[in-house]
């Protein structure tokens, strides 16, 4: 077989995300583990209100990301690989067996709560498209200062870069990147600096949190999402998982490993359908879904024809 489920990172959210989930006895089990897990109705976190807080978001995006995993691997698919963004690696680390839910539901909490403490206003992540990587690390290097700090966060394509930093920063990179010809430079929903070195010091304090829970190696190839490499042992996946929110995404790299290694299907695990569209250039000798949108009947479809032709 040779497909690959993706989780998407903060930024997909939407509200009603876990109310919206598909009606299945997996998914109703997932959410009572998950709010058994934080002795917390989860379901309270996906309004919109609720969402304007980083713990929640990333909460809710972990919760859709494992419950819909379990329906698909209950229809009988079963992917080769399996990567996450940011957020996103840890649903990946659950389904691929390595971190229990109940364990990854209070680390999560954890994280959330250190990044949303860590910069509560004032800082967050801008998307650029249209120029490429070597433009866009001269515009940050030129902006880039102890007081106005702004950094490269996320390599998503070869025209699609994500930078952090302070808000002042960023609008000073998004306004030098348009007169380069960028075609746009859009803050996203994340109100925290992720993927760069001002997360360094949230990233030890959860590192420590981690040391006291159970990680095993994965029994699904994990992909990293920062090295774009397989992780193979319990020690280098925890060290991933800790730190991926002070280290660069390396996106771009990460699907081409997939491909490279023979996937052929991505399959995009809710919510949206960001990530989807960023691999059909690299997948094009493939197949790019997304769960969101697709019939479950779909998807188990195209699995199965995969599985038929790279047995």
């Amino acid at each position: 077989m040779s497909s690959f489920w993706v989780f998407p990172g903060q930024g997909a959210q939407q509200p009603d995300m876990l109310h919206g989930l598909p009606s299945h006895p997996l998914t109703g089990e997932c959410l009572e583990q998950a709010s058994d897990a934080l002795n917390e109705d989860v379901l309270s976190l996906d309004t919109p209100a609720a969402l304007q807080s980083t713990r929640a978001v990333q909460l809710c995006l972990l919760v859709s990301g494992v419950a819909c995993s379990r329906v698909l691997m209950a229809q009988g698919n079963t992917p080769d690989y399996v990567a996450g963004l940011s957020i996103g690696a840890y649903p990946a680390a659950v389904v691929a067996g390595a971190l229990d839910f109940a364990d990854a539901m209070r680390l999560v909490a954890l994280r959330g709560e250190l990044m949303q403490n860590a910069y509560p206003q004032g800082y967050g992540m801008t998307a650029l498209i249209g120029l490429d990587q070597a433009t866009v690390e001269s515009l940050l290097a030129q902006v880039n200062s102890s007081s106005m700090p702004v950094y490269m966060a996320n390599i998503n394509a070869d025209n699609q870069f994500v930078i952090a930093g302070s808000d002042q920063a960023m609008a000073q990179v998004a306004g030098l990147a348009k007169a380069q010809g960028a075609a746009a430079a859009k803050r996203l929903a994340v109100s925290v600096p992720s993927h760069c070195e001002l997360l360094s010091e949230p990233a030890q304090i959860l590192a420590h949190a981690f040391a006291d829970v159970s990680v095993k190696a994965p029994t699904l190839r994990y992909l990293s999402g920062s090295t774009a490499r397989p992780m193979l042992n319990a020690d280098k996946l925890r060290d991933d998982l800790a730190f991926n929110m002070c280290r660069i995404v390396d996106w771009r790299s990460t699907v081409q490993t997939a491909y490279e290694r023979g996937a052929r299907l991505q399959i995009e695990l809710p919510p949206g359908t960001v990530l989807t569209g960023l691999a059909r250039r690299i997948f094009e000798q493939g197949s790019a879904v997304a769960f969101q949108g697709a019939r479950l009947d779909t998807l188990s479809a195209l699995s199965r024809e995969e599985e038929r032709r790279h047995p």
